[in-house]
């Protein structure tokens, strides 16, 4: 391929490395699709004016980063190269994928979406962004190629002005960092910890890098000392082997020194020697065994340091054996001892792992991306990585979205656009019309996807409805439009009522509730408050009311002026076919029944027994429809006569809520003094920050009833007031 043109250095070098590894790597007819990319790339930004150095040795390095310092393959490299012409815009999914495949097009339609996300705040969003980035992936070599691309801007960060090198700092630190330690990735992880470090905390970077200078000498004279007889022996032995020295990471370094609270000069373990051995496959475990007998035959070992992962690998596929022993001069060291394909596997992490199983990633790429999937949506309880701050508990049901100005939220898939906004605050929600999601107008029940960037819109004159909640799915938008509802319906009862009352009081009718019973009996409403809310609403036609409450009773009932409920079943029938009681209950042969307990204004009926009378049941009572069909003939029709006594009928109620310090107080305020109800037992248990109480009491009748179970519902902390069957 001919760069017209081009004489850039440091982009020359980068191609010839990639090409190299191209050749010795990947099989011809995989490589020419590599070659081909760099070419279009080099054509399509040559045409935009952006085929400079800077751009052109980026996208060359994150290919080369991807195939030899991570191990991924041809089509990984191929996408490196394209990875920012779909961002852009020069290119389509199409035209990609009629070039280089379909497998190219989705790595960069997956890439090109998670590039664009930009956490406002990285180290307190840190695991919402990780756990975003691997939901937003379905193939796992774009995580692996955003890491790559991550490294190469690290690398080149110098060149950046001073702010974007902090944010970019702080985001590889809290975001980029921890995946590549999930993924085995330690040379990158550490690479990526000291070129942050470098530009966060600039003075402790550089002395310690001064210390390191200085100290080279000495390291290097105690190698020696310690390896000299350790290397006679596995001569001796017949090994063929390579020893490396390895100092700690200058961030690693810089964390001993702040968590022990200590100087350069005291972090005991600066520096590790590593023995790796070219051994066949079915001798790797014997052989690093017998190594770490001879280095301890010969130095004395802290058996509490000793680390297996030969016989039981990391999740990331880590393996190698690890001892610190007593050198020379009574200082601890740690060796470690591995195989050449371990130590490949610990360099490149999964790739190189199936690369050994004999599995490229072309071709068993499924079952690679299910391990990687599986290792990044485990938990991570390293102590070295200090930035993990919850355990990663995703599953399909989640998706993310950002606000405008970059905040990550976390919601149940399905979630709507109200959802987002009850999510942010419920004033937003309150007030929410709809959004401009990605851009575009959309409605409340719009359902947000991965990645969408919501912005909603409000109105001072939206109010809830209860039709919201047939599409919110979250609990704190359900929870929140209910409360809301519940308030605006105390607005209007409050509101209502002023209204009537003012005018009972201008019509000059003295009796208010027998005023308010007689219009709820005519509307048949359900509730004695529901009169205050329609007329709150403008629903109910005042003047039809006044005619109803002064007229004669020989005139005919105000018609169609008053909204009316469907008609119910009359409840007058001639007295001769039913049993009345009444509530005084003299007559020793009626009794009510205790299983149902029946109050003034219930539906009933009598039971006769054997030996006790007539028993007096709701005719909702539990054992009604057995009694019906057991015994037909000793049923009897039965109805109240006359008005209720206060304080006549017991009754079970059950109330539940939040346990939280005062509610029984305030619940014995509304029962005792409120409404001075008289209660005779209570019951109360408590589960999970939640209590409930079941409260034996007496009240006058139905309508009594209702209106207690009203007040307590309305009481702070209060969920549920209902009566008992």
């Amino acid at each position: 391929m001919e760069d017209k043109n081009l004489n850039f250095k440091a982009f020359e070098g980068a191609k010839a490395l990639l090409l190299k590894s191209l050749q010795e790597q990947q099989p011809l007819s995989k490589a020419v699709h590599v070659v081909e990319a760099l070419e279009l790339v080099r054509l399509i930004y040559e045409k935009h004016g952006e085929w400079n150095e800077a751009n052109a040795t980026h996208l060359v390095n994150v290919a080369q980063i991807c195939l030899n310092e991570i191990g991924l393959g041809s089509t990984s490299a191929t996408a490196a190269l394209l990875h920012e012409t779909i961002e852009r815009k020069w290119l389509t999914p199409v035209e990609i994928e009629k070039r280089f495949g379909q497998a190219v097009a989705t790595i960069l339609m997956n890439f090109t979406q998670i590039s664009g996300l930009d956490p406002k705040d990285p180290k307190t969003q840190a695991e919402l962004f990780r756990q975003m980035l691997i939901s937003l992936s379905s193939d796992a070599r774009v995580i692996l190629i955003k890491l790559a691309d991550r490294l190469d801007t690290m690398r080149s960060l110098s060149n950046e002005q001073s702010d974007v090198r902090l944010k970019r700092s702080w985001e590889t630190f809290h975001l980029y960092a921890p995946l590549a330690h999930r993924l085995g990735l330690y040379r990158l992880k550490s690479e990526m910890e000291d070129l942050a470090m470098k530009y966060i905390y600039p003075k402790e970077y550089k002395y310690i890098i001064k210390r390191l200078q200085e100290t080279t000498a000495s390291r290097n004279r105690f190698l020696q000392s310690f390896m000299s007889p350790i290397e006679d022996e596995l001569q001796r032995k017949g090994f063929t082997f390579t020893i490396k020295g390895r100092t700690k990471s200058i961030y690693s370094i810089f964390r001993k020194m702040q968590n022990q609270e200590v100087d350069f000069d005291e972090v005991h373990d600066i520096f590790a020697i590593r023995i790796i051995l070219d051994s066949k496959p079915e001798n790797e475990k014997s052989d690093c065994w017998q190594v770490y007998s001879i280095i301890t035959d010969k130095y004395t070992p802290n058996t509490e340091r000793l680390r297996d992962w030969i016989s039981v690998p990391k999740n990331n596929g880590y393996e190698s054996l690890h001892t610190t022993v007593l050198g020379p001069e009574n200082k601890w060291i740690e060796v470690q001892i591995r195989t050449v394909r371990m130590d490949e596997i610990a360099e490149k992490g999964l790739a190189a792992h199936w690369k050994y199983k004999g599995i490229r990633q072309e071709q068993g790429i499924d079952e690679w991306v299910a391990r990687v999937r599986e290792i990044l949506e485990s938990p991570d309880t390293s102590p070295e990585d200090k930035v993990e701050q919850f355990q990663m508990n995703l599953t399909s049901s989640d998706i993310y979205v950002f606000t405008p100005k970059g905040d990550i939220r976390r919601l149940p898939a399905k979630s709507t656009v109200l959802d987002f906004a009850f999510d942010i605050h419920t004033e937003l929600g309150s007030q929410c019309v709809g959004a401009i999601v990605n851009g575009k107008n959309t409605t409340i029940k719009q359902e947000l996807q991965n990645g969408d960037v919501v912005e909603i819109l409000t109105s001072k004159k939206q109010k809830p409805k209860k039709d919201w909640l047939s599409f919110v799915i979250t609990s704190k938008a359900k929870s929140r439009i209910k409360q809301q509802l519940r308030d605006i319906e105390n607005r209007e009862i409050k509101e209502g009522r002023e209204i009537l009352l003012r005018r009972l009081k201008n019509w000059k009718i003295d009796d208010v509730e027998e005023a308010i019973r007689k219009v709820n009996k005519h509307l048949k409403l359900k509730k004695p408050t529901d009169i205050f809310i329609l007329i709150a609403q403008g629903k109910v036609d005042l003047t039809a009311i006044k005619t109803l409450l002064t007229a004669d009773e020989e005139k005919p009932a105000i018609g169609d002026t008053i909204p009316k409920p469907e008609a119910e079943k009359s409840e007058t029938r001639e007295s001769s076919d039913y049993l009345l009681i009444d509530e005084k209950l003299v007559n020793i042969d009626y009794k009510l029944a205790k299983c149902c307990n029946p109050i003034f204004g219930d539906d009933i009926f009598g039971f006769v027994t054997v030996n006790e009378g007539i028993k007096i049941h709701r005719t909702t009572c539990p054992n009604a429809g057995q009694l019906n069909q057991r015994w037909p003939y000793r049923v009897v029709k039965a109805r109240w006569k006359g008005s209720s006594k206060a304080g006549a009928f017991q009754t079970t109620i059950k109330v539940s809520g939040t346990d939280e310090i005062g509610i029984l107080n305030r619940l014995s305020e509304v029962i005792s003094k409120d409404l001075r109800v008289n209660m005779r037992n209570l019951n109360v248990s408590s589960r999970d920050g939640l209590f409930e109480a079941q409260i034996q009491l007496y009240v006058e009748d139905t309508k009594h009833l209702e209106m207690l179970l009203y007040r307590l519902s309305r009481v702070q902390g209060v969920h549920k007031a209902v009566r008992m069957k």
